[in-house]
């Protein structure tokens, strides 16, 4: 024990000493193993610190109040609840009765003698330094201690009086204001003063200010509403103080009465499930992965660590082999002094120890460094506040073991190559001639044979996609080991090449020892990213496919529902200016009920229309039984009855009459559709369809005004027809069923003022004389945020594929792996030619000799490398999207026999990416040959050869 423990200090004292000495090697090696390291660490700082603690989490929502009371909006019906809160339900059966809505007095349910403080939250349109901001308006006392954490004051101070505000600093930035500025809202004469700057750490990019209870709110409601406009739509919670806490037996208190509580003591220390009435209830219960699941999320972690460790002692052995050798004779030495095999393996581990825990000290300890000056940068990424610097030591001493253990078998290979050396052979520089294992291959034929036949199984038997991604990665470690072999298999090209090339060759085959593992490194980083490459861009050309434009390719739309379109003929003509309009259509909506009311507000007062769709033209599928409102109405069909009436045309479209727009023929132009017949048809007043579902036998359209939603949304729950007066007109159906980007029907002005129906200015459509640039469209929205409304505005550019610089890096990455291993393994080869490239200059050899077989030499395992990781990387992707593709046929088939109506058969496409395949196996090899080339010197110092 004595003796092994001597050893192995001796050989860190020498591994130590020869790291000192060839600084560049060993920087090398210590990035290679350190750059993981730095971004493991870093990972793990950054995710632990951004992940709060209960109680960090609670000062953020509660500041320092025991509970949060809010109104779930359920009428006051008793509810059932989380106890986190994030999830409520009524109690009872609701299933065949309305779904309980309204508000409750919050107030009723605070326990006796609870201190409570009122917070109100709401949105407004707030006048900027660049126009108007669409802004959360809230109404906290936040001078209150209960506030505590809640807001984070950053400068100036808090509101005291009813005329001052203060904003988040996101707020300021964005409008231009700053402390010290007047502040007005849109609509409302009073002037309030920003006093100060806050920030809220869970929620930077909030847009927001803060102003006493009643201060805003209220007179803002006030004033919208008395010029018949939306209001602030305010809604209150209630921060509560109990003396011994909010039990959990107060919360359910508190449920019976319709109200929902966020609890300090309840979060702190949960129930037990039996305890939490809502798990009880049918259909709830505790969400948790299986342990299947997190078996297989662990294979994967495991997996990808262990390929990456893989990757890096393949990239690393190398140089502890070039280390090795050109130690040859200090190591014959320790040989010729009595030194066994052990301890020359001791040494050269030794080298891979000390830089692996060199490694992992420096990439662990920028990771903090890194971590602590970008924490602000992360923290506005995140959109949060970290909570307490959160290091966790065991985490990081596991993952600085990876690097010590990366170290080791990084010089595994190296060690026993150098114990077997006879001192001899080291001392004089001689290296026998040993035949290649055949133990290694045909283990490597093996892995490739199991797993090739695991990921054919998984894409053809199995919807699996570990079980495919689990055998391709057999497979691929089975062609690493096998690259000796398939390295050899090369060497047969040699015959047909010029000299150069054919050296290099032939030195590589002939010193597979270091040749395989830069290969082998190669291999594994290209056939990882010729596989997300084909597989991205299989998806890119699915995508591509099943891209659905919302316009004419160049045209623009801009749409304004809120307001009863006050600010719509503003933003038309902002549109028209800042862009390169041919055409402009303007359009209208039907407004049913007040005509401040938006499209789809349920409000008191607010209205909808609906398209009634002919019975005939109903898909038999979806027509309900009124008598049988809650049976499937497919299941009275079989199996064959239902894929027959897939392929009829009214089960083919999406069940939608489309969108009634108010405009004229200009319209038609815009949404490139040209019919006469629809043109003359809006010209003598008639509505215009481009669904055929739309129109009955008698070419008529029925449209029914509902003034009463929520008796309309009973009656649809019952299976019945809403109330409502229909209105009819004729129609003209566009033949051929054209695409008119989601407009269903076009009425002009006149056809509507004579039916008696109002309207409100909805936006416009636009077609362009070429494609915006970015600088307009950037020009565009600065001008339509300066409105301060919810503009809808869209620029049809077509399908933009977003994997051109996912291709783009992942050929730079393969690159410079492949140049790093190439360099690696030509350094090598330089190392052990050097006797013969000294032979060469003595016997009147050209300089550029030297250069030209470095070059080759960098090249050729570039190039072997690649083309072998180009084969193995195709065949994985492959496998995983004939794995998608069953499972999509799968679903269509099941919906088919369901009767869902879901269109065509599904299209997953298998597309290589040549462009990215061809830079690889082109320009990578010739980029690394080059530059192996021009870093070479093309003299070398003249010495005597070695005697033979």
């Amino acid at each position: 024990m004595k003796s092994w423990y001597h050893s192995w200090v001796a050989a860190i004292r020498i591994a130590r000493r020869d790291a000192w000495r060839f600084k560049g090697r060993s920087f090398l090696v210590l990035a290679m193993i350190a750059l993981p390291i730095l971004g493991v660490s870093a990972a793990d700082l950054t995710l632990r610190s951004a992940d709060l603690s209960t109680e960090e989490s609670l000062e953020r929502k509660l500041g320092a109040a025991d509970a949060r009371v809010s109104d779930p909006g359920m009428g006051g019906t008793p509810i059932y609840q989380l106890p986190n809160g994030e999830s409520n339900a009524p109690v009872g059966n609701f299933d065949n009765k309305p779904w309980p809505e309204g508000s409750t007095d919050v107030r009723k349910a605070l326990p006796a003698g609870a201190k409570s403080l009122t917070d109100s939250t709401g949105a407004g349109k707030l006048h900027t330094a660049h126009g108007l901001m669409n802004t959360e308006i809230r109404e906290l006392n936040s001078s209150d201690p209960m506030t505590k954490g809640i807001m984070v004051m950053d400068r100036g101070r808090l509101p005291l009086k009813a005329d001052e505000v203060a904003a988040t600093t996101h707020f300021l930035e964005a409008s231009g204001l700053k402390v010290g500025s007047t502040l007005m809202a849109r609509g409302l004469d009073l002037k309030y003063t920003i006093v100060g700057a806050y920030e809220l750490p869970d929620a930077l990019e909030t847009d927001q200010v803060n102003a006493l209870p009643g201060a805003l709110l209220a007179p803002l409601n006030k004033a919208l509403e008395a010029a018949d406009l939306p209001g602030t739509e305010a809604t209150t919670t209630f921060l509560v103080d109990v003396s011994d806490g909010f039990t959990w037996n107060m919360v359910k208190e508190a449920n019976t009465k319709g109200v929902m509580v966020v609890s300090r003591a309840v979060l702190l220390d949960p129930p037990a499930d039996s305890e939490v009435p809502l798990y009880q209830t049918e259909g709830w219960g505790t969400y948790e992965n299986s342990a299947a699941a997190d078996a297989a999320a662990l294979a994967v972690a495991a997996t990808v660590v262990g390929l990456a460790m893989l990757e890096i002692c393949l990239l690393a052995g190398p140089a502890f082999a070039v280390g090795a050798r050109r130690s040859a004779r200090q190591l014959g030495l320790v040989g010729a002094n009595g030194g066994d095999r052990r301890h020359i393996r001791a040494i050269v581990l030794a080298s891979g120890l000390v830089i692996g825990v060199a490694a992992a000290v420096v990439g662990t300890v920028l990771g903090v460094v890194l971590t602590l000056a970008l924490q602000p940068v992360l923290e506005e990424s995140f959109g949060k506040r970290f909570g307490s610097f959160d290091v966790r030591p065991l985490e990081l001493l596991g993952i600085g073991l990876l690097a010590v253990l990366t170290g080791l078998m990084a010089a595994i290979v190296p060690a026993i190559t150098s114990s077997r050396q006879t001192v001899l052979a080291a001392l004089t520089g001689r290296r026998g001639v040993r035949r290649s294992s055949r133990v290694l291959p045909s283990i490597g034929l093996i892995a490739v044979a199991l797993g090739a036949t695991i990921a054919i199984y998984g894409s053809l038997m199995t919807d699996q996609f570990i079980v495919v991604a689990g055998g391709s990665a057999i497979a691929e470690l089975g062609v690493v080991a096998l690259t000796p072999a398939l390295v050899g298999l090369f060497g047969r090209i040699g015959s047909i090449l010029p000299l150069s090339p054919r050296l290099a060759l032939r030195d590589a085959v002939r010193n597979r020892g270091r040749t395989a593992p830069a290969v082998a490194a190669v291999l594994a980083a290209v056939a990882g990213t010729v596989a997300i490459a084909t597989y991205a861009a299989s998806q890119d050309a699915q995508s591509r496919a099943a891209y659905t434009p919302q316009l004419p390719h160049g045209a623009v739309s801009v749409m304004l529902d809120e307001a009863g379109g006050r600010d719509v003929p503003a933003v038309r003509a902002t549109v028209q200016k800042m862009l390169p309009i041919d055409v402009r259509a303007d359009v209208d909506r039907i407004s049913v009920g007040k005509t401040s009311c938006s499209m789809y507000d349920g409000g008191e007062g607010c209205g909808r229309y609906e398209v009634i769709v002919p019975r005939a033209n109903e898909c038999p599928l979806w027509v309900s039984d009124p008598a049988k409102p809650d049976e499937d109405p497919s299941e009275k069909f079989t199996l064959a009855e239902r894929r027959k009436l897939n392929d009829d045309w009214r089960c083919k479209t999406d069940g939608r009459s489309g969108e009634i727009l108010i405009g004229d023929a200009k319209l038609l132009k815009v949404l490139g559709i040209e019919d006469p017949a629809a043109e003359k048809a809006l010209a003598a007043g008639q509505m215009v369809s481009f669904v055929k579902a739309n129109v009955d036998k008698g070419g008529k359209v029925a449209i029914r005004l509902i003034t009463d939603n929520k008796a309309a949304d009973e009656a649809a729950n019952l299976g019945k027809e809403a109330p409502g007066e229909i209105k009819s007109f004729t129609a003209h159906e566009v033949a051929g069923a054209p695409d008119a980007y989601g407009v269903g029907l076009i009425m002009t002005p006149e056809a509507v003022k004579t039916a008696g129906l109002a309207t409100v200015p909805y936006g416009a459509y636009y077609s362009t004389d070429k494609l915006p640039s970015s600088e307009q469209r950037q020009r565009l929205d600065s001008e339509l945020d300066k409105t301060g409304s919810n503009v809808s505005l869209n620029i049809e550019d077509g399908y933009t594929s977003e994997n051109d610089i996912i291709l783009l890096a992942l050929t730079l990455f393969a690159g410079l792996v492949t140049i790093g291993a190439a360099g690696i393994a030509t350094g090598l080869a330089q190392a052990d030619a050097e006797a013969d490239l000294k032979t060469l200059a003595a016997v009147g050899a050209p300089p550029r000799v030297r250069r030209t077989l470095s070059g080759f030499q960098c090249g050729v395992v570039a190039a072997m490398g690649v083309v072998l990781g180009s084969a193995a990387g195709v065949l994985p992707a492959i496998g995983l999207r004939l794995t998608e593709r069953r499972q999509e046929m799968a679903f269509y088939e099941r919906a088919l026999d369901e009767g869902w109506g879901v269109g065509s058969m599904p299209h997953v496409p298998i597309l290589v990416p040549w462009g990215t395949l061809a830079a690889l196996l082109i320009a990578v090899p010739l980029g690394a040959a080059l530059l192996a080339a021009l870093v070479t010197r093309s003299r070398g110092s003249l010495s005597r050869r070695a005697a033979i």
